[in-house]
């Protein structure tokens, strides 16, 4: 893991955060996590990801989007003040990737 102090995922609309590095019987992925100052802000962020992503697919069930972004798909939802996302696996194991980590958020 290690800490990211600015523009996380080299998205300039992305505070810091923190990024980290798995490997699982899903895959090898990278997991983000950023807290912003409130929800409301975390929900911004999280339309510009879907604005940074094209056709990207709505996740109604995490409140989320799915897509493909410089050629690596793309898993982001946010709960609260946190922003999240999983990078590298396809939607159903990133799914499942993320549910486990919103459960700990």
């Amino acid at each position: 893991m290690k800490l990211v102090p600015d523009h996380l995922l080299g998205k300039d609309f992305m505070p810091g955060g923190n990024l980290a590095d798995y490997k699982t019987e899903n895959g090898t992925f990278q997991m983000f996590l950023l807290e912003a100052p409130d929800a409301k802000r975390a929900a911004f962020m999280l339309l510009d990801w879907n604005a940074a992503i094209p056709n990207a697919k709505y996740l109604a069930h995490m409140g989320g989007y799915f897509g493909v972004d410089h050629g690596k798909p793309v898993y982001v939802f946010s709960k609260g003040p946190y922003l999240a996302g999983i990078v590298g696996l396809p939607e159903d194991k990133a799914d499942i990737e993320a549910r486990r980590f919103a459960e700990r958020l």
